[in-house]
């Protein structure tokens, strides 16, 4: 099965469609390529115009619900790098993953909702999908979002 495919398996299982516009909130540009290099900008849990997970983990959103937002945001960075490269078969590794939680003061459980996003570039790209990555708790993301997750990725030509 081809990654696109996959992609499409995971979109059926979380309930959305990334089809059509990604939206931008600002003058930047959500995936740049340099070379077999694609970085692509900070993603937070937006389907269409509406962030489907917001507020803080262990206060308003649980571990589950964190994990969940954490899939949407690695499904839109996985559309981007799909519109940019024409197919996710291209992606030859995700080189480095940043998730960052909007974290209750006490919530120590960022990896954890990192697994979501890691687990979920795994079961799309294969061993492609494994890389490095960092987990970060934060007071506050933009427009209240759960997580916010941005990487970087090796494409063949």
């Amino acid at each position: 099965m081809s990654a696109d495919a996959r992609f499409q398996e995971a979109a059926a299982a979380l309930g959305y469609s990334f089809a059509g516009e990604l939206k931008v909130g600002g003058n930047y540009v959500p995936a740049l390529r340099d070379g077999d290099l694609v970085y692509v900008s900070g993603q937070v849990p937006r389907v269409g115009a509406e962030v489907v997970v917001t507020g803080r983990v262990d206060e308003q959103v649980s571990l589950g619900e964190a994990q969940r937002a954490a899939k949407v945001c690695a499904m839109r960075a996985l559309a981007l790098l799909q519109r940019e490269l024409g197919t996710l078969d291209l992606v030859r590794r995700i080189l480095r993953v940043t998730v960052y939680t909007q974290s209750s003061p006490g919530f120590t459980l960022q990896s954890e909702v990192a697994d979501g996003a890691s687990e979920l570039l795994h079961f799309v790209l294969g061993e492609a999908g494994r890389h490095t990555r960092t987990s970060v708790g934060v007071a506050q993301l933009p427009k209240n979002a759960t997580v916010e997750l941005d990487l970087v990725a090796a494409c063949n030509r």
